[in-house]
């Protein structure tokens, strides 16, 4: 096999701490460990026993032995635990089996051996035990003024039902380190994602009394809304708002004009206006004229959250109100404010409307603060400073000590092992703790670039490019932008009139150059080609005896995926950002998405509603940019990839209707 054929060398060269185990191990017992993956996924504990042995001084040891113990961890004794964690310190298996049993002893209450367990934790990035450890304080009596706001912090990210943060949240209500409002708010979100679960909980803490009653708000909204009169008392007034929550995910008019009509004198201000802004918000994703009219109901902006005030934002850019953008910007949290794309959209509200000194000196510093050449909003940043996207300095070559005590270290061999083996989960998670978790704050800047090269050098290209993704100080273009297959690539692509850079943009988004990848919908491949996508495609270019097992083969993926690329691109005008779009969430939706206003194509990219494709657009084109500046060694300019984005000309010709 080739992957064994590339790390025999390297395990059995590597000075490992946990050496002793691995000597000799890649040899034997692969099969053994894949089949205990297999059992693992099934929960067959007695299979997992079984071949446990089998596992004994294999390189994956570690995640045999957590397989198999943490099948059965409810069963476990503490001791047994213990020794797992003795056996196996300093590895991820040990923080993730800690991990495991901190929350099963939280769900146990007990929380003896919780805080006995919970020191050692290194990963640290688990909500829910964070928020049982909260919990603990809380009940200790030893929690920090700044509990309650940390806690909800926690419960207000996780969407589904936990037990951790839910058991937090009723411990921090009785000691009135957090207002019912707070939980009402987490019932309201849960309602907005569809999670009745997390809905019944939290009004459970809140409002035990008022379930009976829950159950027709959610179930039958129209029913509850219609066949009340009044809303009388808080609990009321909540119930009223979550069954408006549920009509707006699918009915917004009927939920604005029920709330306009009837419901608003009888809720809060702050009520109506989180409603409001839920039902703009609603709006804005379907780019409804109407979510301004929505949103403008909204007495306090304080009262919405942040997603609803970036939809606002969005809704405002779409008509052009600037000073809506502004003042949308300006009431979110900090947080929100401090992120690229709402630092560079604020900047541009700043620049709008004849600008004075003081404005123009606002807007220069928030693009200096985010300007670059990493992503989207620092590029177009940067451009708006004058500047162009140029490879940026290399980092000092590393040394061979550097590259050494990468390739040394044990969570990184096993890590690339596992995804070699085809343990690309268990790989991915083990090689993201080694770098990002094992020690506090991570690997340094020069520790990144070496494990980046180690798994550059393997050619497993998605922890070569996420990794050096993460360094600050210094970036290092050949990891962060690789051209595998660079002669495929480039022939193929100006061989049918495409741009090399944007093929290679859009593969490193779509599959990170793993030539096995397989998405969660059936897409194959380096260019995540849909199997009927590929048919359609092959018969187009007259490719004869295709079969969709040939999208696993790297040239005939290419040659589909560039292909139909091309035919996205003809179809939509030579328009990068549709052509990106339709290629993630097929040509059917930016069809609609373009009609409306003509817009500056980074005001249609934000207001792409589909989260996933907004941000694949947005990457798809910062990609393209970096490796146009790298192919030709020119200044490059996203700008100029951009364009505006209108409805289609009735003068050109029909849409190719047949294009999956």
């Amino acid at each position: 096999m080739l992957w064994m054929k590339i790390l025999t060398p390297l395990i059995a060269g590597a000075a490992l701490a946990t050496a002793a185990p691995w000597a000799g191990a890649q040899n034997r017992g692969d099969d053994t460990v894949l089949e205990m993956q297999k059992a693992f996924r099934k929960g067959d504990k007695q299979r997992l026993a079984a071949l446990l042995p089998g596992a004994r001084g294999h390189a994956l040891e570690p995640w045999a032995a957590y397989w198999e113990l943490r099948a059965r961890l409810e069963e476990a004794q503490p001791s047994e635990v213990t020794a797992f964690l003795q056996r196996w310190a300093g590895t991820y298996q040990e923080d993730r089996l800690r991990n495991d049993w901190l929350l099963l002893l939280g769900q146990r209450r007990d929380w003896d051996q919780f805080a006995e367990f919970h020191p050692q934790f290194r990963m640290g990035d688990d909500r829910e035990v964070h928020c049982y450890a909260l919990a603990i304080e809380q009940i200790k009596g030893t929690a920090a003024e700044s509990a309650g706001a940390e806690m909800l912090r926690h419960w207000y990210a996780l969407r589904e039902l936990d037990d951790g943060c839910s058991s937090a949240a009723a411990e921090m209500l009785a000691a009135k380190k957090i207002k019912p409002l707070d939980v009402w708010r987490k019932a309201r979100l849960g309602a907005e994602a569809n999670r009745l679960r997390v809905v019944r909980k939290a009004v459970e803490i809140v409002a035990p009394d008022a379930l009976p009653q829950l159950r027709e708000a959610l179930d039958s909204p129209t029913k509850y809304l219609t066949g009340r009169a009044t809303a009388r008392g808080k609990e009321r007034q909540e119930l009223v708002v979550l069954a408006l929550t549920r009509m707006a995910m699918s009915d917004v008019a009927n939920a604005a004009s029920l709330l306009d009509s009837k419901w608003g004198p009888h809720l809060s201000a702050e009520e109506r206006n989180w409603l409001w802004g839920l039902i703009g918000k609603q709006a804005a994703t379907a780019l409804s004229p109407d979510a301004l009219s929505y949103y403008a109901n909204v007495g306090r902006d304080a009262d919405l959250t942040d997603d609803m005030l970036a939809w606002r934002t969005r809704a405002a850019l779409r008509a052009g109100q600037w000073k809506l953008v502004g003042r949308s910007i300006d009431a979110m949290s900090p947080a929100a404010r401090q992120e690229s794309v709402w630092t560079y959209w604020k900047a541009r509200a700043l620049m709008a409307n004849r600008p004075g000194d003081e404005d123009r000196a606002a807007a220069r510093q928030l693009y200096a603060r985010i300007a670059g050449t990493t992503g989207f909003y620092e590029q177009l940043a940067l451009e708006e400073l004058g500047e162009r996207v140029t490879q940026p300095p290399a980092p000092a070559p590393l040394t061979e000590e550097e590259k050494a005590t990468a390739r040394a270290n044990p969570g990184l061999n096993r890590a690339l092992y596992a995804i070699l083996m085809g343990l690309r989960s268990e790989g991915v998670r083990e090689w993201n703790y080694t770098t990002n978790l094992h020690t506090p704050g991570g690997m340094g800047e020069r520790e990144l670039l070496a494990a980046a090269d180690f798994a550059c050098q393997r050619e497993v290209w998605d922890r070569c490019i996420n990794t050096s993704e993460r360094t600050k100080g210094v970036i290092d273009a050949a990891q962060r932008f690789p051209m595998p297959f660079r002669s495929a690539v480039v022939e193929r692509a100006r061989g049918i009139g495409l741009d090399p850079a944007y093929v290679y943009g859009l593969i490193r988004q779509e599959s990170r150059f793993i030539m096995d990848a397989r998405s969660g919908v059936g897409a194959s491949g380096l260019m995540q080609v849909m199997p009927a996508t590929a048919r359609w495609t092959a018969r187009k270019i007259g490719l004869e005896g295709f079969s969709p097992q040939q999208l696993y083969d790297r040239d005939t993926n290419i040659t589909i995926g560039t292909a139909y690329l091309k035919l996205a691109l003809d179809d939509f005008d030579g328009s990068m950002p549709l052509a990106a779009a339709a290629y993630n969430a097929g040509p059917g939706r930016p069809r609609n998405w373009r009609n409306g206003p003509v817009l500056d194509a980074a005001i249609w990219a934000e207001n792409v509603p589909f989260s996933e494709t907004r941000d694949y657009v947005k990457k798809v084109l910062a990609n393209t940019v970096n490796y146009a500046a790298i192919l030709t060694g020119q200044p490059q300019s996203l700008k100029s990839r951009l364009g505006t984005v209108g409805p289609r000309d009735a003068r050109a010709p029909e849409p190719n209707k047949d294009l999956p």
